[in-house]
């Protein structure tokens, strides 16, 4: 930048010129320097020091105008040799053409002549941008032609600012609490979609139960008003095991189903007569409880669901001794009876009964037994049957409602039960039934049996489909002639081969029981005037004489009754 020009001139022009800047063309201007006496120059804040090779005011406009001993002139380093006066160039409109023009104030001022030196020594700023470009082989860019910039040539200051922290922590501030108010409403949402898909899968449960159960609006039509639940009882779910009581010291058996209905959560005892027409395996028909004698506990079952349609699960065989034993685990049970039962041990008229009628009743294992097998003299055994089925739904009253209590209950009797029925299917079964007898969701039924031991039509509607939810089937009772035999010859082996002898002569042997005493004649008994002929054959398959038959009453399930008297000898 202080290279002198010196084409044409010579070494003496040197020190008489100085670069001033450059013309629009951007060529260098020079300008005589002017001579100067020493003198104190007054301190300017704003002026700057003068450096080396430069005598540019960035602010000046032009030449600068010179006092001393040459007058102020243009140098053209492009001349041939001549110094031409040249225009100096003033960028910002000043004077040209060689004249002398004022030096510039950067603040609005005109220079006085005491400051023009001072002027003249400052640093000159070249402005890139006044004239014209070189291209990069050296050449003048033609004026008015865009120019080539590039990115390198911009330097680019990053100011801080001192709110940019505070800006920054309130801009997270801001999009922290958007966010959260965001994700709460995505939760809400949430919240909001389980809760439909919650109460939809409800209604959509209780609409499924409700067809189910047959309690939807327009399905009356198969409404069961037996049962009290819209669902056929064919669609019912039901638990059923058989019981049978055997009385170990009085003699008979008394037979009960024990029913878990699942789906109405109901529990039903229902009482089995003995005079119960069943069909053996052989085809021969006989009565429930000499089904139970003679064919144990998986023929009476099998007999059973021939004629009820039912479907039994398992035989549970209770004995005497082993109710006696469940009444006191279970701590005795409350029963309203409805008789009193007199003392078999007492030997004396007017001892107190061993039970005694009445609401609630606290019976033991011993009085429950006595109460649960009784049967006064000439009552039907129904009567009895029914006290059988207080007792039993007495006891699930008072056993446990939790199965693994239940279980162990029925393994401390250690009965040796039936291999259809183990202890922990007993055990949980009676669990079930306990939950419903203590909720007051039990009750204890009768089989309706006519007297020849079919089943009536009340008996099809009110129990077998209702409660059972199975189809009735009694046998053909036109096959063979049922025959009630009572022994009262006081001989325990007659009613034995009484039976055998009418079962080989095509007769349907009734057990009738043994009298409580004796009599000396034989007795052979018909209600319909059909049956006398039938009577008569009776009485000659037994060795009987005819005079024995006659026209009377006869239990209710047998076309003909015969009372074995002292008379009679099988080996005739």
């Amino acid at each position: 930048m202080n290279d002198r020009y010196d084409a044409g001139h010579d070494g003496d022009h040197d020190d008489q010129y100085q670069l001033v800047g450059y013309d629009e063309y951007g060529r260098p201007v020079y300008q005589q320097v002017p001579q100067q006496q020493p003198h104190q120059q007054p301190y300017d804040p704003y002026a700057q020091q003068p450096q080396q090779g430069y005598g540019y005011d960035p602010y000046a406009a032009g030449a600068q105008q010179q006092t001393g001993q040459y007058p102020a002139q243009a140098y053209d380093p492009y001349d041939t040799g001549q110094q031409n006066p040249v225009p100096s160039y003033d960028p910002y409109g000043g004077a040209q053409g060689g004249a002398p023009a004022a030096p510039y104030d950067p603040y609005g001022q005109a220079a006085t002549s005491a400051q023009q030196p001072r002027v003249a020594e400052q640093t000159a700023y070249i402005p890139q941008q006044a004239g014209p470009v070189e291209e990069p082989d050296g050449r003048a860019r033609p004026e008015g032609s865009e120019r080539d910039y590039h990115t390198e040539q911009f330097a680019f200051v990053e100011e801080p600012d001192g709110d940019s922290e505070d800006v920054i922590d309130w801009l997270n501030f801001t999009e922290n609490r958007t966010e959260r108010r965001e994700e709460a409403k995505r939760r809400a949402r949430s919240r909001l979609v389980a809760l439909v898909v919650v109460l939809a899968l409800v209604a959509v449960g209780g609409v499924g139960y409700l067809w189910y159960a047959g309690k939807l609006p327009g399905l009356s039509s198969s409404s069961d008003s037996g049962t009290g639940t819209g669902t056929s009882t064919a669609a019912q779910n039901r638990d059923v095991i058989v019981v049978h009581l055997h009385n170990t010291k009085g003699g008979g058996t008394s037979t009960a189903l024990l029913v878990d209905n699942t789906t109405t959560r109901q529990g039903t005892t229902v009482l089995l007569p003995n005079s119960l027409a069943l069909t053996d395996d052989d085809g021969t028909t006989t009565t429930l409880a000499k089904s139970v004698e003679d064919d144990g506990s998986s023929g009476t079952r099998d007999a059973i669901d021939t004629v009820l349609g039912t479907q039994i699960q398992g035989t549970w065989r209770l004995d005497t001794p082993y109710l006696q034993n469940l009444v006191d685990l279970v701590g005795n049970i409350d029963v309203d009876t409805n008789t009193d039962v007199p003392d078999p041990a007492a030997k004396k008229k007017g001892t107190a009964p061993l039970v005694n009628k009445g609401k609630a009743q606290t019976l033991s294992g011993k009085t429950a037994v006595a109460y649960a097998t009784y049967r006064a003299p000439g009552e039907a055994q129904n009567a009895q049957l029914e006290r059988f089925g207080q007792v039993m739904q007495a006891v699930l009253r008072k056993l446990s409602s939790d199965a693994g209590a239940a279980t162990t209950t029925v393994q401390t009797l250690a009965q040796i039960l039936d291999p259809s029925l183990t202890d922990k299917d007993l055990g949980t079964f009676l669990a079930k039934l306990a939950d419903l007898a203590k909720g007051g969701d039990y009750k204890t039924a009768l089989l309706p049996v006519q007297s020849d031991g079919t089943l009536s039509a009340q008996a099809s509607d009110s129990v077998v489909k209702d409660v059972l939810g199975g189809t009735a089937k009694s046998p053909d009772q036109d096959a063979a002639v049922r025959v009630s035999v009572q022994n009262a010859s006081g001989v325990k082996d007659n009613t034995e081969k009484a039976r055998v002898v009418l079962l080989n002569g095509g007769f349907t042997f009734l057990e009738g029981g043994t009298a409580s005493g004796t009599q000396a004649a034989s007795k052979v008994v018909y209600a319909d005037a059909a049956d006398k002929e039938n009577a008569t054959e009776v009485a000659k398959t037994l060795g009987l004489p005819t005079s024995a038959v006659s026209k009377g009453k006869t239990t209710s399930n047998a076309n003909v009754s015969v009372v074995l008297g002292q008379n009679y000898d099988p080996s005739s």
